[in-house]
């Protein structure tokens, strides 16, 4: 598609400079090395662990198999089996084509389904996609060089896996795109490399869900994403995750948003998952913004190292970063970055944690300017339900029990920009159906 081959060529007016994939000469040094402020959480310690760094500790990639059997595409999204819909439409897929712009399946290594309802939009396989438009590998291992860890090292240098999507110039979607990544295969290490372009001025939301199947006990996921929003373009990628109690997942994501860019990302993980570390990167040019939504909870055996960095790097540019967190047994180390390097520049960021059950909630806001001219705010809580907000509702005809949950659902209700409704209405019931295990 020619729009989306124009869309991605780099010149010298958005910051790039044509160079092999793995280098980043055009890309600040901040955000050329992300897997770096990821492995901070290596150091730290799991309650209960006598002290090991064990949930935190990069996962022993030997231990897991890189080799799944083929699974059968599907041309129709009717014809996946009720068991993995199941699944999927948990994580907010929808098997109705005609409610969503494209989609893309991936079951352990297979493409099971990939399709797009309009024009403007390309939805692929990483692999088809780097075959059939040879420009798109000036932006393969650009944002996150391969170099980086041990990570990065273990996945191959062209992708095999994972998904390209891309949107031409001054195209605007109406509906949204989804894409899943469900993991079947007992103790299976799933590698994916993700590429989305949106092109200049261009609109588009995707869904992306992960999942695993009922059956599935240990697994390993590592998603690297290189996310790059043209001028005057809008992202909104909104992630819910469902993994296993032990299942490690090690993802990597850097954006780049190129001036007057908007990048909205919210992420919901309400299930319990063994061990997951990520600390995105976004980097803001000239009057671009991001907003970054969290909503996390933690159950017994659950430990997340969550966090997001934003770097202000042209003069208005804007960034809000947003976390709730409610810890019921697990562990949750909540992070935020927000770096002011150019004047005029303004970010807020909020972490907000509740504590139901002996766990560990651990909140590291951090603000860093490096210039005048900067403004920048931070406020950070960790705490328990309100005795007398309890009383309050009780007061009022409301029984114990329910005016926790009334809390609860309260505290993680975040606004979410642009839902759609039915996926409004499937978090909800999600949330719901979370208290009842909290509590």
């Amino acid at each position: 598609m020619s729009g989306l081959k124009d869309a991605g060529k780099m010149d010298g007016a958005t910051g790039y400079s044509p160079s092999a994939p793995g280098q980043v000469t055009a890309i600040p040094e901040t955000l050329s090395v992300p897997g770096q402020v990821t492995a901070i959480s290596e150091t730290l310690s799991a309650p209960g662990q006598g002290g090991q760094t064990v949930r935190g500790n990069s996962p022993d990639l030997s231990t897991y198999s890189e080799f799944a059997g083929h699974h059968a595409y599907m041309e129709t999204l009717g014809a996946i089996s009720g068991d993995d819909v199941e699944e999927f439409v948990k994580v907010g897929i929808e098997t109705d084509p005609s409610l969503r712009a494209g989609t893309f399946i991936q079951k352990d290594t297979s493409i099971v389904h990939c399709s797009r309802t309009m024009e403007g939009i390309e939805v692929l396989g990483i692999a088809q996609a780097l075959q059939d438009n040879p420009w798109l590998r000036e932006y393969v291992w650009r944002l996150i060089p391969w170099e980086t860890d041990e990570i990065t090292r273990s996945m191959t240098r062209v992708p095999d896996q994972g998904f390209f999507i891309g949107i031409g110039k001054g195209i605007k979607a109406p509906r949204p795109l989804q894409t899943c990544l469900h993991m079947a295969k007992e103790n299976f290490s799933q590698k994916v490399h993700n590429i989305i372009v949106a092109g200049e001025g261009s609109e588009l939301h995707i869904i992306a869900g992960c999942s695993t199947s009922r059956h599935l006990k240990s697994g390993l996921h590592i998603g690297l994403s290189e996310f790059y929003v043209k001028k005057g373009a809008v992202l909104k990628y909104t992630m819910i995750h469902d993994w296993g109690e032990n299942v490690w997942v090690r993802p990597k994501t850097a954006v780049h948003v190129e001036e007057g860019g908007v990048f909205i990302s919210n992420y919901i993980s309400l299930k319990p998952v063994g061990s997951i570390v990520a600390n995105p990167v976004t980097y803001l040019e000239k009057d671009a913004t991001a907003r970054i939504n969290s909503i996390l909870v933690a159950g017994t055996g659950t430990f997340m190292d969550m966090g997001s960095i934003v770097e202000l790097g042209g003069a208005g540019a804007r960034a809000e970063i947003i976390s709730r967190a409610i810890v019921a047994g697990g562990t949750i180390i909540s992070r935020g970055h927000i770096m002011g390097k150019e004047p005029g520049v303004k970010g807020h960021l909020e972490c907000k944690g509740l504590i139901l059950k002996d766990g560990l909630l651990h909140a590291i806001p951090e603000l860093s300017g490096h210039t005048p001219g900067v403004e920048m705010s931070h406020e950070a809580a960790v705490g328990k339900i309100d005795r007398r907000e309890i009383e309050y509702l009780m007061a009022r005809g409301v029984d114990e029990e329910e005016a926790v949950s009334t809390i609860v659902r309260g505290f993680l209700n975040v606004e979410i920009e642009g839902l759609p409704t039915e996926l409004a209405q499937k978090i909800d019931q999600a949330v719901k159906e979370t208290e009842q295990d909290m509590m």
